[in-house]
Order: structure tokens, then C-alpha cells, then sequence
């Protein structure tokens, strides 16, 4: 087996009948019939896909039309990281390619990873470039995080500060996205990696539900000696944030927590703890700020949905 595709899907049925179509515009008309294997342009690959107990139809869908597909039906939402472990537990590939349901692949993505990955055996795990929806480029290509850089990502800082040197460089802004590099992390929307890393290091850490995950993964495999590459001439549409939109307030937890556990695995409890008490004095004060604007009348409804998200995020510690 020379690719095992796998995607996780919590409720967005449509998007993921989009993403599967998109894989199989790139397989050949003459693919053998097999119980689940698929001919993608001469790659032999597998499709999986992790159900985290999706309300909308998703396994009834995936069974009618994609029959070849090998599904992992969840009976409870396990995470995103945890789906993904439960799938590459039983992937044959000799590479593994985990793909978000909120994606679709340009023409020959899939093989234009395989080969840059066979010309490159010191390279573990590839990003492809990713596109937003209407086209334009998405950024998908990281620097490891820094201390001043989690005080500053997706909180007001970056709000009251979006052109910041800090930023800039995490998101590796100095250096053109249409060009192949090095680099220290991918985001996890489209990540192509080599059987050998998973074997290396294992697999996600399923302390981390959602976010990080990825970063967690690819520090890991630069510490182990392989080579992270970002590969603009693979294309992917990223529609982004489709399963997570649904949830704002699990979103922000699971996202500001997760930065938390990283900075406590890679610098210590001390500098995680003193990160905690900063992003929960943020959401205080956005919860002050929204409240004040509720009371002045301004987009009543918009402000107590945000009151309640911010609280909700509050009462979790973080943890």
C-alpha cells in the first residue's frame, strides 16, 4: 500500500462528500475492485475515515456512496486526535496522509507529495500549500512558537497589535509561500507523513483533544532528526474551521489549552502556568469588554453569546 488516506469528520457530511469526491477525481477509471483499496493515478491507497458520532447522516452516506471507504464509526465524540490514532493504527500505507473533511485536492496533489517524498527520504512530514475558499492562499507554514508568540496568537494582543514583528515571523512571513522549504511545523489540515516517523515517535499525543496536535507532532519529529517541508506546488482548498465553528466556546478551550500543554511539555509547569494565568485574564477582560458593550446596546444578542463563551472558557482553567 503506498498511501493510506485519512480524514476525521464530526458533522459536516457535505464537506466531506466534497473532500472524497476531490480524491477520487484523481483516480484512474480502471481501478481494481478491491474490499478497500483505490488506484490513485498508480498509487495504490486506502481511504479511512474516522467518525466522531456525527448527527447528519455522515456513516450512512459514506457506506451508500463510498462503499470502497474504510469507515471508524465512533459511538461519542473521541477528539480529533484520538480518531486520527484510531485510524493510524490500522492504515497500511507507507505514507500517511491525514487530511481535515473541510478540504479538496487540486489535480495531482496526491501524487506530486508521493514523489517529492520518494526524491527526499530525509523528509518526514510535508505540507501542501492550502487555499481559502475564494482562492486565496492560506497560511500554513510555522515556525516553532516562542513564549512572546503564545502571548500574542489569537488573543486581544493580536488584535491591538496585528503587525508585529513576533507574528511575522512565526508565520514565516519573510519568506515567499511559493516556494518549497524547510520549516518547523505545518498546520494539520494536510499533512503527508512518512510511515517511518509514525513509527519512530508513534502517534498524536491524545493529551492534546484538538490544536497542537500537529505542532506537538512535528517537534517531535524534527527532535528525532527528520526534515518538516512546506510544498506550495501541492495544492489544497482549506475551507477551515467547519466542525470547530460549531462549538465557539469548546473551540477557544480547546485551542488555548492545548497551547497551554505544548509550553508544558517543551519549557516546564513554571512558564505554563504563568501562559494560563495570562490567556485567563484575556478572556476576563473580554468578558468585562462585551459586558460594557451589552450594556451600552450595542448587538445585544452578539454580546451575551460572547459573555458566555468567554465564561465558559474561564470556568475550565484552561485545562
Amino acid at each position: 500500500m503506498d498511501v493510506s488516506i485519512i480524514i476525521v469528520s464530526w458533522n459536516v457530511r457535505e464537506l466531506l462528500r466534497r473532500c472524497l469526491l476531490s480524491v477520487r477525481q484523481q483516480t484512474t477509471e480502471d481501478r481494481r475492485p478491491t474490499e478497500y483499496k483505490t488506484d490513485v493515478r498508480g498509487l495504490l491507497s486506502e481511504i479511512l475515515v474516522a467518525d466522531n458520532a456525527s448527527r447528519d447522516g455522515t456513516v450512512e452516506m459514506l457506506h451508500a456512496e463510498f462503499p470502497d471507504v474504510r469507515v471508524i464509526a465512533n459511538t461519542e465524540n473521541v477528539g480529533f486526535t484520538r480518531a486520527n490514532n484510531q485510524a493510524l493504527a490500522i492504515a497500511q500505507g507507507r505514507y500517511l496522509f491525514l487530511l481535515n473533511p473541510d478540504t479538496a485536492l487540486h489535480p495531482g496533489a496526491l501524487q506530486t507529495l508521493y514523489d517529492y517524498a520518494e526524491a527526499h527520504p530525509r523528509v518526514g512530514i510535508i505540507g501542501p500549500q492550502l487555499f481559502y475558499g475564494d482562492g486565496t492562499p492560506q497560511s500554513s507554514r510555522r515556525r516553532f512558537p516562542t513564549l512572546a508568540t503564545a502571548f500574542l496568537e489569537s488573543t486581544k494582543l493580536q488584535q491591538w497589535f496585528p503587525r508585529n514583528r513576533v507574528l511575522a515571523r512565526y508565520y514565516m512571513l519573510d519568506t515567499p509561500d511559493d516556494a518549497a522549504q524547510e520549516v518547523d511545523w505545518v498546520t494539520g489540515a494536510a499533512m503527508f507523513v512518512r510511515r517511518a516517523v509514525y513509527e519512530q515517535i508513534g502517534g498524536l499525543d491524545e493529551a492534546f483533544f484538538m490544536y497542537s496536535e500537529e505542532l506537538d507532532w512535528c517537534y517531535r519529529a524534527k527532535h528525532a532528526g527528520w526534515q518538516i517541508v512546506y510544498l506550495p506546488t501541492a495544492r489544497v482548498i482549506h475551507y477551515e474551521g467547519k466542525s470547530s465553528e460549531q462549538v465557539v466556546a469548546q473551540r477557544d478551550m480547546y485551542f488555548h489549552s492545548s497551547k497551554v500543554r505544548f509550553f508544558h511539555k517543551t519549557r516546564g509547569a513554571f512558564i505554563a502556568e504563568i501562559l494560563r494565568a495570562f490567556l485567563l485574564a484575556m478572556f476576563a477582560y473580554q468578558i468585562i469588554e462585551e459586558s460594557v458593550k451589552w450594556l451600552l446596546g450595542h448587538k445585544r444578542e452578539l454580546r451575551a453569546q460572547r459573555v458566555k463563551a468567554y465564561w465558559q472558557v474561564v470556568k475550565s482553567g484552561l485545562k
